[in-house]
C-alpha cells in the first residue's frame, strides 16, 4: 500500500475551469467539441509564450494558477503521446526532403513543456517527464510517492490533447484537450491510499459512475478529486489498483 497527502489540485478542459465546473459536468457529461480556450502565460516573457503550443498552454491553465503563492518545488509533467501535432508536421517536412525545423524539433521532445516551465519560472528545481501508453495517472502517482520519499512537496501536472486525425486509426486518443495538476506533500490536508485490490479485497466504487464514453483514466481522477467518487480503479502492466481517500 501507498500513501500521500494531497495539497492542492485543479484542472481544465473546454470551458471547464474551476472546481464547480468540473462538479456540475460531471453530473451530466456531455461530448465536448469545443477548443480550449485562451490560457493567461502573463507570467512568462512575450518571446517565450509564443513557444508554448496547444498541448503546453493546456499544462499551464492548470498549472500556474496552483503556484501563485507557492516556492518552487520538484515537478513530474506526463502526457501519454505528446505534441503530436508537431511531430507529425516535422515527420512531413522529412517526407518532403525539407530542411527540418531546428525550433520545432527541439519543442517536439517530451519533456519540452516541462523545459519551458521551469525556464518561464526561473525554475531549478528538478523536473521529471513521463510518457506511458497504459496507467499514464498511476504512473505518475507512483512518480509521487518516490518523490515524497526524499522532499517535502512535489507538482503532478498529467496533461494530452486529442491526436490528429492521421492517429487516430492507430491508437486510442483522448476525445478533448486536458490537464489535472496536483501538488502533493507530506503534510497535505487530503490523505489518499493506493493499493492492488488483492491488498485490500475492495472494489473500486468507479464502476458506472460516468457513461462508457466518458470512462476514461483521466476523468475517473478528477471525479476523485472532486469528490463524486471515493475510490477509483486504475489499471497497468495487467495489475489492478485502487486509488482511495483515506477516511480514517
Amino acid at each position: 500500500m501507498i500513501e500521500f497527502k494531497l495539497e492542492s489540485w485543479g484542472a481544465i478542459a473546454p470551458g471547464l475551469e474551476t472546481h464547480q465546473d468540473w462538479s456540475a459536468w460531471l453530473e451530466s457529461p456531455v461530448a465536448i467539441d469545443e477548443q480550449l480556450g485562451k490560457v493567461s502565460l502573463k507570467q512568462f516573457p512575450p518571446m517565450l509564450r509564443r513557444r508554448f503550443s496547444a498541448l503546453g498552454k493546456c499544462a499551464m491553465g492548470a498549472a500556474l494558477p496552483l503556484l501563485e503563492d507557492s516556492d518552487s518545488m520538484p515537478s513530474i509533467f506526463a502526457s501519454r503521446h505528446g505534441d503530436t501535432e508537431l511531430t507529425l508536421s516535422l515527420l512531413k517536412d522529412m517526407g518532403l526532403e525539407e530542411p527540418m525545423s531546428p525550433t520545432g524539433f527541439s519543442l517536439a521532445v517530451h519533456n519540452a513543456v516541462s523545459g519551458l516551465f521551469t525556464i518561464g519560472r526561473r525554475d531549478t528545481q528538478a523536473v521529471t517527464s513521463i510518457a506511458a501508453m497504459e496507467g499514464l495517472a498511476l504512473q505518475s502517482l507512483f512518480e509521487v510517492a518516490a518523490q515524497l520519499q526524499e522532499v517535502e512537496r512535489v507538482l503532478c501536472v498529467i496533461y494530452d490533447i486529442p491526436l490528429p486525425q492521421l492517429y487516430e486509426t492507430y491508437s486510442d486518443g483522448d476525445p478533448f484537450p486536458y490537464a489535472i495538476a496536483m501538488i502533493f506533500s507530506r503534510t497535505g490536508a487530503i490523505s489518499f491510499r493506493l493499493s492492488t485490490e488483492s491488498e485490500n479485497g475492495v472494489e473500486a466504487s468507479n464502476q458506472n459512475a460516468l457513461p462508457q464514453a466518458f470512462d476514461l483514466e483521466p476523468l475517473r481522477l478528477i471525479s476523485l478529486l472532486s469528490n463524486r467518487l471515493d475510490s477509483i480503479k486504475l489499471e497497468a502492466n495487467g495489475v489492478s489498483w485502487t486509488l482511495a481517500k483515506d477516511t480514517r
